[in-house]
């Protein structure tokens, strides 16, 4: 079986990439950009599991290219391309020569606050990028299983009569970037009902652990405090706000919940993923206090509030169990150390 993970050098592509060598027998590749950065792959790096096998700006035709990669193509490692979502060429290339089984799309714009900076720039990307891997899977006449990861940021404004959240709650985008992924599932949906392309997508809820990006708010947390340890910065942690209430899980358990998604899910069907427990900022960053004894205060800062905020994310994940037999297995103070672990290594 051949598997594209597009974002492989993010989070949640590089777990999913480790994931898949541990427990799968499967051919694994990835895409990435020539400014990507590839740390989060370190570890299978060090393992000699990644194999840089070719440039896409190197190879000419997709012919060329499903050449190179016959040679060069190893079971048991990350396989990684250059490839751009945004170019529709560079797309097509790559679909054409590897014809994968099954692709996770899991490359975007991620970060929240981004969107209202840059709204045109992460619509864009996240849009336009889907549409080029959908598009190069219909030239490429193939019939493969694609997972679309969607956000829970697209239920947006919640009552508070609607929580736990189900699939079927009204969808109120209060973002640039929850826009782009409706208009992501959208587009799974009407790909699969106009061709028959066997999309599947997830409304994955937080999640966190090792390589989580320093700007997310449990990473943020971690660090300072992996920074105040080491007498790098003042005993104080810097904060927005800190009542929203979020559903953690550990990327982990998400990217098994992706892997499935695809095992098992139905084409056309859009899944929860989430732990099932709603716990506010503030309880989370008590959480990453406990492990260190350094005695650290609070601050807010004006600057890490948002235009608008989703106050509530508290998944219904009922479906996703039932169709699946997914369940989390880490917990979540488990999640929290490791990342803590993960920047006292690195600061």
């Amino acid at each position: 079986m051949k598997v594209l993970i597009t974002g492989i050098t993010g989070m949640a592509g590089s777990h999913l990439a480790e994931y898949l060598l541990n427990d799968h027998r499967v051919e694994v590749y990835g895409t990435y950009r020539w400014r990507s950065k590839m740390d989060n792959l370190d570890d299978l790096n060090s393992q000699g599991k990644v194999n840089l096998i070719a440039e896409g700006g190197n190879i000419g035709s997709g012919g060329a290219l499903s050449r190179y990669l016959g040679e060069r193509a190893r079971l048991g490692k990350v396989n990684l391309i250059e490839a751009d979502m945004a170019d529709a060429s560079s797309m097509k290339k790559l679909i054409a020569a590897i014809r994968p089984d099954r692709i996770f799309h899991l490359a975007a714009q991620s970060y929240v606050p981004a969107s209202w900076n840059a709204p045109s720039e992460t619509l864009s990307l996240n849009i336009l990028g889907e549409v080029n891997i959908l598009e190069a899977v219909r030239e490429a006449e193939i019939d493969p299983l694609i997972h679309i990861a969607g956000s829970s940021e697209e239920y947006g404004l919640v009552h508070p009569n609607e929580v736990p959240i189900k699939e079927a709650n009204p969808l109120r985008p209060l973002s640039p970037y929850a826009v782009s992924k409706v208009a992501q599932e959208m587009l799974a949906w009407q790909y699969h009902r106009s061709y028959g392309l066997k999309t599947i997508v997830t409304r994955g809820f937080n999640h966190t652990g090792p390589r989580r990006g320093h700007v997310f708010v449990t990473s943020s947390f971690a660090k300072q405090i992996a920074e105040i340890e080491k007498g790098r910065r003042e005993p104080v942690i810097h904060v927005g706000d800190l009542s929203v209430r979020r559903d953690w899980s550990d990327v982990r358990d998400i990217v098994r919940g992706y892997w499935l998604a695809l095992d098992k899910g139905v084409p056309g069907e859009v899944y929860n993923i989430g732990a099932g427990v709603a716990r506010t900022v503030e309880e989370m960053l008590e959480t990453l206090l406990s492990f260190t004894d350094v005695a650290i205060d609070t601050r807010v800062e004006a600057m890490r509030m948002r235009p608008s905020d989703v106050m509530i994310l508290w998944a219904d994940c009922t479906k996703f169990k039932q169709q699946t037999g997914w369940e989390p297995q880490i917990p979540f103070e488990h999640t929290l150390k490791d990342l803590l672990d993960y920047w006292r290594k690195r600061v």
